[in-house]
């Protein structure tokens, strides 16, 4: 579905970002970054959606070269929620759902029957329906990452991308969305979010990249590639992967002084 090769992006020629990055992910597939902060999961994501123009290297959807393609275009393939967004004017719920369907509209005559129906349908779909006539500034952080959810759902792409979805939930919301991401596979959605809990990668994601300082150190199925090595060299000696059943977990290793 998206293949990514040898992909290289620096803001300036003498330091790059990323560094020779490969990847591949397949249709209705849950597919996680992993990495520490500052290792260009969020880099990697703008050049995806075409933000970014990458100093060399590919990036395809089926045949299609994203590269080659104007950002309008890429809108129509590829969704994208941001970790935050906070419009400065309260735009109610519903309209901020139905901005999703922009890539979609032609001509000067707006949103038609077909794309109220198609955000109503996102809203539901998501589960925030009943916000739909609330302010979207009057939201909690939770509900607001929900609405950008269904507005990603509202655009119509067979690839969603999102970027640390869950940093700023409690509990609740972020076991809601990672089922609600794992829902949307089953449609056959390639969705591509960035973690930084190892807990979720191992138990949530089909697959896996491990990001570190702009390199891919590993690809592959989370349980398998994800060990204490690979955690060490990441963040040093602070974990330790246990076993319980068939769940595979990682837990801190608390000292007390």
């Amino acid at each position: 579905m998206l293949s990514i090769e040898n992909l290289q992006f620096g803001y300036d020629k003498n330091y790059n970002v990323l560094e020779n990055v490969s990847l591949n992910v397949g249709k209705g597939e849950l597919f996680g970054i992993f990495g520490p902060n500052g290792t260009g999961k969020s880099t990697l994501f703008k050049c995806i959606i075409g933000f970014l123009k990458p100093k060399k290297g590919s990036i395809y959807i089926n045949d299609t070269d994203l590269l080659n393609l104007p950002t309008e275009e890429i809108a129509k393939l590829i969704s994208y929620v941001p970790q935050e967004h906070k419009p400065p004017f309260p735009y109610l719920v519903k309209d901020i759902v139905l901005m999703g369907r922009t890539p979609h509209l032609g001509g000067v005559f707006g949103p038609g029957e077909n794309d109220l129906k198609k955000a109503s349908e996102a809203l539901s779909t998501i589960g925030v329906e009943h916000l739909a006539n609330r302010p979207y500034t009057d939201l909690s952080g939770g509900q607001r990452q929900l609405v950008l959810l269904a507005r990603a759902l509202s655009q119509e792409t067979k690839i969603m991308i999102l970027d640390e979805p869950t940093s700023a939930l409690d509990f609740k919301n972020q076991v809601k969305i990672w089922n609600i991401l794992k829902k949307l596979t089953q449609k056959g959605i390639s969705v591509i979010v960035s973690v930084h809990d190892p807990n979720h990668m191992l138990w949530y994601c089909d697959n896996i990249a491990i990001l570190n300082k702009g390199k891919i150190l590993a690809t592959g199925k989370p349980e398998k590639i994800l060990t204490e090595n690979i955690l060490n060299e990441l963040y040093g000696e602070i974990c330790d992967i246990k076993e319980y059943g068939d769940l595979k977990f990682v837990i801190p290793k608390i000292i007390f002084d």
